[in-house]
């Protein structure tokens, strides 16, 4: 195995160099510091680990909250002939066990590992005795509270780092604002810690918010004009669908994706989408993660974003090959009120959330002081029906309970159908005589996979009946059947979301919420919602705004979002500027104030004039904003 960092690219990987940023992570990483990387969606984050990894002899510890982009990851690694494998929520212990023993004994060179499964005492064992090169933390804002997406189980990731005393830390994440970033390096305990940052820059993608009163109409100008591939972002499943049917009606190949498809079509679309038979895919934010797709023109949100985090992730899947591509968002004054709304259902009151943990563990038929470690199949649907509760409720009664360290709840997972023959050969050969109905089905079983009598292999139940030419609903009654008879372990595929109990069930009343806690979550989330609605309605360049929001100081304008084209237009003369400088010096000699204050010294009737002006001398320099105080350059005012 060649160990030096470029010869592992051109090998596995197929490219001659390493994108901006990669090589100075990956040598900061082989020097062995801790380091933080801080790389915008499309930079090629999984190298930066995958890379090092190789390069040294033993394992790479890989810790990733997403179930699906593990699995992706492990996949993709496989395709390369780099042995891969993946531990997460509603994986059998069986299965578990024997992964973690081929990462001790066999040649695994990444072990994806999800946070729940990372505390557990049986996987910090079998980490003690592995020679691990490398921890990569993936998602690594999910460990600060201050965070957009903060996951209590990232808190517990420090801890595995006694047992791989020797093995550097690489945290790695797209969307961070600077106290996000210090909250990091305290929270993994970095030793000589280096943080890389890349530009949130995207010169070749134009930001655009457009007001619109028919959001449908204005979807189908954009696609229209905007030639190539894009994707088009809802919140609900219901909406994907009506927007793809849509466009399909329109005769542009559309189609529509959310968590709520079956592992297959969820696949089958989403290759549609990379081959470019489809062109627009309609989506849930489902849809994205772990897709490399160089060549998307257009991303379009048709609600506000909870988030600027989130929304930067999903507008920033455009143009990564670097051409001219949009990131658009759909605005209605009306949205800011949905965003409100939903805010305030963010937060239920504690009695709601003791109400919800309370039916959860009459759900699972759970007693107390039990389930602790456990993972179960979650329908969020038929748990509400089944209780009466209103499933929107429950579903930040659970994120509630989430954050406060007592469940963990992971999105769809899908684990395909295993089997396991667990008798002898001997035993088996007599079973079949004496069952001759099924000596067909365990004849093709062992004949089709390799290795079933030592260990848990995938089998689709589909391409086996097909082989047998028999009903899919026959050989999976039979497969049960083998099951029960002791002859087989078979466990029928999955595809629900995971929730696990972290700790012991507890009496509802005696359930401790940490209430400072909460407060400081609500209080993110106010502010993250509100710089997502000044995104939306500031007369501000979007790039600068951005950039700014995630801690790069004083960002030039882009000149190609809709505010700097429309300021463009407005360029105010050599003559004009200082008509307007005088009069607003008259305004701001005294003291800062805000735009609201400042227009006050206006007629309404000029306040759209007065604002283009301003928004020229700002940024032209002659006037700053700082903290929404407008203020005159060379400290007055």
């Amino acid at each position: 195995m060649p160990d030096k960092p470029l010869d592992i690219l051109r090998k596995y990987w197929g490219f001659e160099q390493f994108r901006p940023l990669q090589e100075d992570v990956i040598r900061s990483v082989l020097e062995g510091n801790d380091t933080l990387a801080l790389m915008p969606t499309g930079g090629g984050k999984s190298i930066c680990y995958q890379v090092p990894a190789l390069a040294r002899e033993g394992i790479c510890i890989v810790v990733s909250p997403l179930i699906a982009l593990m699995q992706d990851q492990v996949q993709h690694l496989r395709k390369r002939n780099i042995p891969a494998a993946a531990v997460h929520s509603g994986m059998h212990p069986r299965a578990i066990d024997q992964t973690l023993d081929n990462c001790i004994y066999g040649n695994v060179k990444f072990l994806y590992l999800s946070p729940e499964r990372l505390r557990t005492e049986l996987a910090q064992e079998r980490i003690r005795q592995m020679k691990v090169n490398l921890i990569a933390v993936d998602e690594a804002h999910c460990i600060s509270q201050w965070g957009y997406d903060f996951r209590p189980t990232y808190l517990e990731i420090a801890n595995i780092r006694p047992l791989a005393q020797n093995a550097p830390l690489l945290a790695l994440t797209a969307t961070a604002t600077p106290p996000v970033v210090k909250d990091i390096q305290e929270k993994l305990q970095f030793r000589s810690g280096k943080v890389f940052r890349m530009s949130f820059e995207r010169p070749n993608l134009a930001y655009v918010v457009l007001q619109e009163e028919n959001k449908l109409g204005k979807l189908l100008d954009i696609v229209r004009k905007v030639a190539g591939t894009g994707i088009v972002y809802v919140r609900s499943r219901r909406l994907t669908e009506k927007i793809a049917r849509f466009l399909s009606q329109r005769r542009i190949r559309a189609d529509f994706y959310h968590a709520g498809l079956d592992p297959e079509t969820r696949t089958r679309k989403q290759e549609a989408w990379m081959q470019g038979r489809i062109r627009v895919m309609a989506c849930t934010n489902a849809f994205g993660m772990g897709i490399d797709k160089p060549d998307v023109r257009f991303v379009v949100h048709m609600d506000l974003p909870d988030s600027l985090e989130a929304y930067f992730q999903e507008a920033g899947r455009a143009g990564r090959d670097g051409k001219k591509s949009f990131a658009v968002l759909l605005f209605h004054p009306t949205d800011a009120d949905t965003l409100q709304r939903h805010f305030e259902q963010a937060f239920p009151p504690e009695k709601e959330i003791r109400r919800v943990y309370q039916a959860l563990g009459s759900y699972y038929q759970l007693a107390i002081g039990a389930g602790m470690g456990e993972s179960f199949d979650f329908d969020l649907l038929h748990f509400s029906k089944t209780y009466q509760l209103d499933p929107m409720t429950t579903f930040h009664c659970l994120k509630i309970l989430e954050q406060s360290g007592w469940l963990s709840l992971s999105e769809a997972v899908y684990i395909p159908s295993t089997l396991k023959c667990i008798v002898s050969k001997e035993a088996l050969y007599d079973y079949q005589l004496k069952h001759p109905q099924f000596d067909p089905i365990l004849k093709s079983i062992f004949r089709l996979t390799a290795g079933a009598f030592t260990q848990y292999v995938n089998i689709r139940e589909a391409q086996f009946a097909r082989f047998l030419q028999m009903p899919v609903e026959k050989l999976v009654s039979a497969l049960h059947y083998l099951h029960r008879d002791g002859i087989l372990d078979y466990r029928p595929q999955k595809n629900k979301p995971q929730l696990t109990f972290l700790l012991e069930r507890v009496d509802a009343a005696n359930l401790e919420i940490d209430t400072e806690l909460y407060r400081f979550r609500k209080q993110r989330h106010k502010e993250r919602m509100q710089a997502a609605i000044a995104y939306a309605t500031q007369r501000r360049c979007r790039s600068a705004l951005l950039r700014s929001y995630f801690g790069e100081e004083a960002p030039p304008r882009c000149g190609i979002c809709d505010v700097c084209l429309e300021a463009k237009k407005k360029r105010l003369s050599p003559q004009e500027v200082e008509r307007y400088l005088s009069k607003f010096r008259l305004v701001l000699r005294d003291k800062a104030m805000s735009e609201a204050e400042f227009l006050e010294h206006f007629p309404p009737k000029r306040h759209t004039q007065i604002l283009a002006a301003l928004q020229f001398l700002l940024e032209e320099g002659y006037l700053s904003r700082k903290d929404g105080q407008i203020k005159l350059v060379g400290g007055e005012g």
